[in-house]
């Protein structure tokens, strides 16, 4: 049965998070709100949490997932960047866009796209995902909670727990999200290329 922490939006509570950052470590599932819409959360270097979190969301080895990062300086280890990359990024972050960037090998292989070598990253403005994040002491491996065959993300707490108490650890609430997913650009080969129109506008990009 997957826990159910309700938070304070504006102060959530540190003691319902140590709690959730507790369940990250046992390599737990977590549904989570973020300044776009809902997402589902594990622990970046636990294999078998990874692949479950590929399973609910029912993508293969080839779709993108995302590393919710506490900040630029974070990102940086996780990503090549060059000088002009990094201030587009800077731009827009923290916020609702994604970044398609080359992985380091700071990045496992096994969450890093199999032939392009790349990662989605973003740092989000959510005030109970940057607490958790930073309790949690690393990046987040996240991908949209969007059930299978389905189009549009899930945005109630408590339908995502009753839909997946059996297949995640815990459900965070913080109250309702935009629900509508970030912007995704694709930086990874030197130009911009935007791949999804989200929640951020392409026009702080220069798009």
């Amino acid at each position: 049965m997957a826990q159910y922490f309700a938070v304070h939006p504006d102060n959530p509570q540190p003691r319902l998070l140590k709690q959730a950052a507790a369940l990250l470590a046992q390599g737990g599932i977590l549904a989570v709100p973020t300044d776009s819409s809902y997402a589902l959360v594990c622990h970046l270097d636990d294999k078998t949490a990874a692949d479950q979190l590929r399973r609910i969301r029912g993508v293969d080895d080839k779709h993108h997932l995302t590393l919710l990062c506490r900040d630029l300086s974070e990102l940086a280890n996780y990503a090549r960047v060059d000088n002009r990359q990094f201030r587009l990024v800077k731009q827009a972050t923290p916020g609702p866009y994604t970044f398609i960037l080359e992985a380091t090998k700071e990045v496992p292989r096994r969450v890093s796209h199999p032939q392009r070598k790349t990662i989605g990253l973003r740092v989000p403005e959510h005030r109970t995902l940057q607490a958790l994040l930073e309790l949690h002491g690393a990046p987040l491996l996240a991908t949209t909670l969007i059930p299978p065959d389905e189009t549009e993300p899930l945005n109630d707490s408590e339908q995502i727990r009753e839909r997946y108490e059996h297949a995640i650890a815990a459900v965070i609430d913080a109250g309702a999200c935009p629900l509508e997913p970030t912007t995704v650009v694709d930086l990874s080969s030197g130009e911009l290329l935007l791949v999804r129109q989200g929640r951020g506008d392409p026009a702080a990009l220069g798009l």
